[in-house]
């Protein structure tokens, strides 16, 4: 039987532990299975373009603590482009692709549930360090920038007490704040702002008071990116607590840099599932952690909603607001 060719693309936003992900499926799949792979470079654009090089036990070698991608990523969508769709399935012939592992988040992978209902063979693999993403308990770079932005909030907690200074600090979840919550838990902030709650300028101040009131001349607010404009948020809060404000955005400094031990460990065990799906012909099907297990699940239900901050976890860091 002819050796298969697998393609795999990394696409959206970089993200801390892709390329464990595509060092566990390239060597399982040569060691285990035979296969050939090629990597599509620059995600769905290199798809549309036939844009790809050889991944062999060579090049995989040393990635594993590498943040970022060896395969380069784009946010193209090829379904937001005229007949995108037919283009892949024909240049997955061109490439002499069997079978193709996308990485990604929602807008990754919901491409790759469209292709795979036009019969094309794929497997899908869940990235976003936002950990927003559908029928799994976590993706591979949450831990990571969660870390990131505990340490963060760590060394800013220094400033706001030698200046009795109110800390605002933007973190990335636009949709989502789970990465504001985990990170303001781990880092003992004084209120978690995130878009799936709703809140007035004067319950922020009033919380921020209180704790003045009780002696604390500081605090330190975690505000994930899409709950207000933090910019607005920063001077609101001075002008309602006449407390002198400031605010840190990290942006990109959370998704970039080496993957924690967690985030190499959980991009290892998606990948090998992946490329045993692969293997099994159970294509159309998205890895997934739930509890202690890797698990295969459509993709269709992957990217069908966003996994929202669950109310019970909120109101536990309540406890600790103010």
């Amino acid at each position: 039987m002819a050796e298969k060719t697998i393609g795999i693309l990394t696409g959206g936003g970089d993200c801390p532990g892709l390329n464990a992900v595509i060092r566990a499926v390239v060597r399982k799949g040569i060691t285990a299975y035979r296969y050939r792979f090629r990597g599509i470079l620059k995600g769905w654009k290199g798809m549309m373009e036939c844009d790809w090089e050889p991944l062999g036990l060579e090049e995989i070698s040393g990635i594993l603590p590498k943040g970022g991608t060896i395969l380069g990523t784009s946010r193209t969508n090829p379904f937001k482009e005229e007949d995108g769709g037919e283009i892949v399935v024909d240049n997955m012939r061109r490439m002499k692709l069997d079978a193709l592992v996308a990485i990604g988040g929602e807008d990754t992978l919901g491409v790759a549930n469209k292709l795979a209902s036009m019969s094309v063979p794929i497997v899908g693999v869940p990235k976003t360090i936002d950990n927003d993403l559908n029928g799994t308990d976590y993706t591979f770079g949450f831990d990571t920038a969660v870390n990131i932005v505990t340490e963060a909030i760590d060394r800013i907690h220094t400033t706001a007490e030698s200046h009795n200074r109110v800390m605002v600090i933007e973190v990335m979840g636009r949709h989502s704040g789970w990465i504001a919550l985990h990170a303001g838990l781990a880092g003992g902030a004084d209120m978690i702002l995130i878009p799936e709650q709703k809140y007035t300028i004067q319950e922020i101040v009033s919380t921020i008071r209180k704790r003045h009131e009780r002696g604390k001349d500081f605090s330190i607010v975690v505000v994930a990116e899409g709950a207000q404009l933090v910019s607005e948020e920063g001077e609101a809060v001075e002008e309602g607590t006449s407390y002198e404000t400031r605010v840190t955005v990290l942006g990109h400094l959370q998704r970039g840099g080496t993957p924690t031990a967690f985030d190499r460990v959980l991009g290892t065990r998606f990948g090998i599932a992946a490329i045993d799906l692969v293997h099994a012909g159970d294509f159309g099907k998205m890895v997934s952690l739930q509890g202690n297990e890797i698990v295969a699940i459509p993709l269709a239900e992957a990217v069908n909603q966003l996994k929202l901050v669950d109310q019970e976890l909120y109101d536990l860091a309540t406890v600790f607001f103010g």
